[in-house]
């Protein structure tokens, strides 16, 4: 698996809801992705509760730091549902679907979906969005907005290439 493979498989983890699954993988997550070691050291010395009531703090209030990608290209306008199917043909044409009772553009998602393929379109689609949110975490002053950077420093400058 490329290195950017990798993080972005990390970043998927670090940016779910933070279970026992992600304390557990903690360590291996601190391994395989270095660029991550700031978010991983903060989860790992932080109580589970704690840990849990801060991400729902920080992704469950509104859309200011919305973890899907939609929000952040088309607001919420009706074209999220035109943004939510192209993401889902996306998945199809590489054979997946996104499963989980999520969204298609939820980050986490698309994440893995971009480790798993090696086709970074959903993500440099959304540079601009990405780019916003990692300054709103940045501002916000989370431990989340290290992994948003090294995300971000995987990608292309943005530009669009989605068709009309």
């Amino acid at each position: 698996m490329p290195s950017d493979a990798v993080l972005y498989q990390a970043a998927a983890l670090c940016l779910t809801y933070p279970d026992e699954d992600l304390v557990a993988r903690l360590p291996l997550v601190r391994q395989a992705a270095p660029q991550l070691r700031g978010f991983t050291d903060h989860a790992a010395l932080t109580p589970p509760a704690e840990l849990a009531a801060h991400y729902v703090h920080v992704f469950g209030a509104g859309d200011r730091h919305s973890l899907y990608l939609s929000r952040w290209h088309d607001g919420d306008s009706r074209a999220r549902g035109m943004s939510a199917a192209w993401f889902a043909d996306v998945y199809r044409r590489h054979g997946l679907e996104c499963g989980g009772g999520e969204l298609p553009d939820f980050l986490p998602a698309v994440l893995e979906f971009t480790a798993r393929t090696g086709d970074g379109i959903l993500l440099t689609e959304h540079r601009d969005g990405l780019e916003r949110l990692r300054m709103r975490l940045t501002g916000y002053g989370t431990p989340y907005a290290g992994v948003l950077d090294a995300v971000c420093a995987t990608l292309p400058t943005a530009y669009s290439i989605r068709p009309p």
